[in-house]
């Protein structure tokens, strides 16, 4: 009869998550992550198969929780409130997870997850098209995470130092980018 797991899967994830988050990318070992589980080090490869695959689930699981966060956003049917919630949420979720934020939009995060960005994707980018229209949909949805991502960026380098609202400036800004992007009435 096999011994009783000591730890999961998910439950290594969650500690990785829990690492990167309160001491940084050099906490994320397999000996950190081992002790956050209670488990010896050379048990965590039952369940994953290194550091750089350990990075690679923590990442997918940040992807998945933003996916599902942007997803539950997304409730009027109407696309500028719709973008204006999703908007709030992304920015709530990188607010809550900096150090995980920054790591997965750093280029080749997740290797091989042009198919799971497309998922991710799919209720923003539909959102964006009832805006701005089927044609302009993908580049109206990078003008959208661009300006949102450097504007996070900022916030979270405690860059904005000329005083005023960031508040303000946040729904100056998405009001903007949404209006330059809706398609003219036909």
């Amino acid at each position: 009869m096999p011994a009783h797991p000591q730890t999961s899967t998910a439950a290594v994830v969650a500690a990785g998550r829990r690492l990167l988050e309160e001491r940084g990318v050099d906490a994320l070992t397999m000996r950190e992550v081992a002790d956050a589980v209670g488990v010896r080090a050379p048990s965590l490869y039952k369940r994953v198969r290194s550091r750089s695959d350990l990075f690679r689930l923590v990442l997918e699981d940040v992807a998945d929780e933003l996916t599902s966060v942007l997803d539950a956003a997304a409730m009027t049917g109407d696309p500028v409130a719709d973008l204006g919630a999703m908007a709030a949420a992304y920015r709530r979720f990188a607010h809550a997870n900096p150090v995980t934020y920054t790591l997965m939009m750093a280029p080749q995060a997740i290797p091989g997850a042009t198919a799971r960005s497309v998922r991710s994707s799919a209720t923003f980018l539909n959102t964006v098209a009832r805006l701005a229209g089927p044609m302009h949909a993908l580049p109206a949805a990078r003008t959208i995470v661009a300006w949102a991502h450097g504007f996070i960026t900022m916030e979270l380098a405690g860059a904005f130092r000329l005083g005023g609202d960031v508040e303000n400036a946040w729904d100056f800004g998405l009001n903007r980018i949404l209006a330059a992007i809706r398609r003219p009435a036909d």
